[in-house]
């Protein structure tokens, strides 16, 4: 079989990266899939991946190996290193000698365990869509080979389809809660008028009566009114579920 071209291995890497519209996409395995094809595109020892939190912390996702002195090196950018910098800026950073100290200022203690690692360069690429940035890519060499400008842009590119993948499926798992709490909010709604004509019929008074009773009951003992309309549907209601006792003006209490 005849190797693929470059340009053939980033088209195929383009069309992977986007197919993100699956019921069984996996966020972690494209991720991790992302960082071993920037090894291999890219022609650098290693990359990783870091998402922030909902507290806007960056965690590692994936790794192109998972040895433990890499994710170690990677975890250490929860709080200082290239990525954080370039979550916190939205900018790519490229080529940082890390033998540098200019280079590093600002997180020596991350240099120091990236060259112990192995590691003479790394580069960092932040996942952005325009100004909404979601995390960082980092990768790194063992020599001091630059990344040239053709390289970064290809760098950026992909974690820009990566960033795009990563937000629609957010905004899918979004949606699909937002209509899971819909649809529960309307057969909640369907049980409490069940268990209100019943609860109407049984007492011979008015829907809006047993309404009352329902709701007076639940939040007495910490209840969700649903929960309780289903108990009087299955004929399970509370002895103390009673109907409500009109007052002087004639509303209930």
């Amino acid at each position: 079989m005849t190797p693929m071209s470059r340009q053939q291995q980033v088209s195929q890497v383009f069309v992977e990266l986007a197919d993100t519209l699956v019921d069984e996409f996996d966020i972690i395995d494209f991720l991790q899939k992302l960082s071993a094809r920037c090894v291999e595109l890219l022609d650098v020892t290693a990359a990783g991946i870091l998402l922030a939190d909902s507290y806007g912390r960056l965690q590692t996702i994936a790794a192109s190996d998972e040895h433990t002195r890499l994710l170690e090196l990677f975890s250490l950018q929860h709080e200082q290193g290239p990525c954080v910098e370039c979550y916190t800026r939205g900018v790519a950073r490229t080529n940082i000698d890390l033998a540098n100290a200019t280079h590093t200022a600002g997180w020596p203690r991350f240099a120091h365990h990236a060259r112990d690692a192995g590691f003479t360069t790394t580069h960092a690429f932040p996942l952005r869509l325009r100004q909404h940035v979601v995390g960082a890519m980092n990768l790194f060499h063992a020599d001091r080979r630059p990344l040239g400008a053709e390289d970064s842009a290809l760098a950026q590119a992909l974690a820009d389809v990566a960033t795009i993948g990563i937000l629609q499926q957010r905004t899918l798992e979004r949606t699909l809660t937002e209509r899971a709490q819909l649809q529960s909010a309307l057969t909640s709604r369907i049980l409490i008028e069940q268990a209100k004509g019943i609860l109407a019929e049984r007492w011979d008074t008015t829907p809006d009566h047993a309404f009352t009773a329902l709701r007076g009951y639940a939040r007495g003992h910490g209840m969700q009114i649903s929960v309780l309309a289903g108990k009087v549907i299955d004929n399970e209601a509370p002895s103390g579920l009673g109907e409500p006792i009109a007052s002087e003006n004639g509303e209930n209490r």
